[in-house]
């Protein structure tokens, strides 16, 4: 991934496969004012609908993306996915307040679209294949709920970007969670009895979702992840984190889009 910038916006970027692409926003830039500043790209945060409209203009201007053209959904943490062959109309990405899907993952297979999650703790999961390309929210329940195992055989997944979302560091879990993901090994949690490094944080079990993320993604047959390895709760400067500030934050987003073929 590398980082990218224009015109004030900040994001993280990635090729994904040979014609995906995949962009991790950040909150630098943007119009919105505390505790939203500045690029809050989700309008169910309290903050103002139209500093939220103009951040999605600025965001998508950034990308070179029409805001008609990005799908989104009423997230749930559940594993439904939406399948795009057109825009949604209206389009509630560009007209907040129109009708939305409940859904937390979105595949494509043309290009000119460029499905959207919003996060603010919670994994954004690229994936493309063959078939498509499929953007993914990713917080506990739906990684347990098989979202990842779905958006993948939806799309043959080869490759994938595990976006920011929050670390080991942080992931504080009760031991029902820790249970949902026994299988997966003892390498997914650390506990209070661990060896404490700097920048942990409390003393209950600690869930390692972006591990999590990525052996899921091997086991459904992923052969290329990348992962940020960036933690939203500890990356303030960078990033909203739900629990850093007790639910009022502002989103970033992942999106993901396929391009045209190169002559």
């Amino acid at each position: 991934m590398e980082w990218r910038e224009r015109d004030g916006i900040r994001w993280l970027q990635a090729e994904l496969g040979e014609r995906a692409r995949v962009a991790f926003t950040t909150r630098v830039g943007g119009v919105s004012e505390p505790p939203f500043d500045g690029l809050n790209l989700g309008v169910l945060t309290k903050d103002s609908t139209a500093a939220v409209v103009e951040n999605r203009r600025r965001i998508a201007a950034a990308l070179g993306l029409e805001p008609e053209r990005i799908p989104i959904g009423l997230q749930v943490h559940g594993a439904e996915i939406a399948f795009h062959a057109e825009p949604q109309s209206p389009s509630p990405f560009a007209q907040p307040g129109s009708e939305i899907p409940e859904v937390d993952g979105h595949v494509v297979s043309e290009v000119g679209l460029a499905p959207l999650v919003f996060t603010a703790d919670c994994l954004p999961v690229a994936l493309s294949g063959p078939a498509g390309a499929a953007m993914l929210h990713c917080g506990w329940r739906g990684l347990a709920a098989g979202i990842v195992a779905t958006g993948a055989a939806a799309v043959g997944a080869t490759d994938a970007a595990i976006g920011p979302g929050i670390g080991p560091c942080c992931f504080e879990v009760g031991e029902e969670v820790v249970d949902v993901f026994a299988g997966l090994g003892d390498g997914i949690v650390a506990r209070e009895d661990s060896a404490r490094g700097e920048g942990i944080h409390g003393s209950k079990p600690r869930l390692d979702l972006p591990e999590v993320a990525r052996q899921l993604l091997v086991d459904a047959g992923v052969d290329r992840i990348e992962n940020a390895g960036l933690c939203t709760r500890c990356e303030e400067e960078l990033f909203f984190s739900h629990r850093r500030d007790e639910g009022r934050t502002g989103r970033q987003a992942g999106l993901v889009w396929i391009e045209e073929e190169r002559s």
